[in-house]
């Protein structure tokens, strides 16, 4: 039987689509995949990863792609899940397939974090636990 694919989406593919990915892979069974690219790959966050090997999760090797690669390359999803604001969300190509699903989720962005390292690893700690709830709800929608 072939996987249903997920697509997690942000600006950078650097830290909130990174750990959506890295939690769905975790959580779903192997009925599912997941892969994650940005709108402009960068370089993935180093609080991101802190924060995933706290809770045992390793994506320190993790490399950032390109949603627009993914695209040429025709990939196929049932499911795309924009992780940023719905103003770059609105960039993202629509991926071809007649059951791909656009599914939003406004994450804050990591990059706008402002602080000492403890107040912005923190707020990542915020981030990384709304995105594995997120991710646990949607694994349970997708079982009922």
């Amino acid at each position: 039987m072939k996987k249903k694919r997920v697509l997690f989406v942000c600006v950078n593919n650097s830290a909130r689509s990174q750990m959506a990915e890295a939690f769905f892979n975790h959580l779903a069974s192997e009925d599912y995949e997941a892969m994650s690219a940005g709108l402009e790959p960068g370089e993935l966050n180093p609080l991101a990863v802190e924060v995933m090997k706290e809770v045992g999760i390793d994506i320190s090797q993790n490399k950032t792609k390109s949603v627009f690669e993914l695209y040429r390359r025709g990939e196929l999803f049932a499911y795309v899940i924009a992780v940023c604001d719905a103003q770059a969300a609105e960039k993202c190509p629509n991926f071809p397939g007649l059951l791909t699903q656009t599914i939003f989720w406004n994450i804050e962005d990591p990059a706008s974090f402002i602080g000492t390292y403890e107040e912005k690893l923190n707020k990542m700690r915020q981030i990384r636990d709304l995105l594995k709830t997120k991710v646990e709800s949607f694994l349970q929608s997708l079982r009922a």
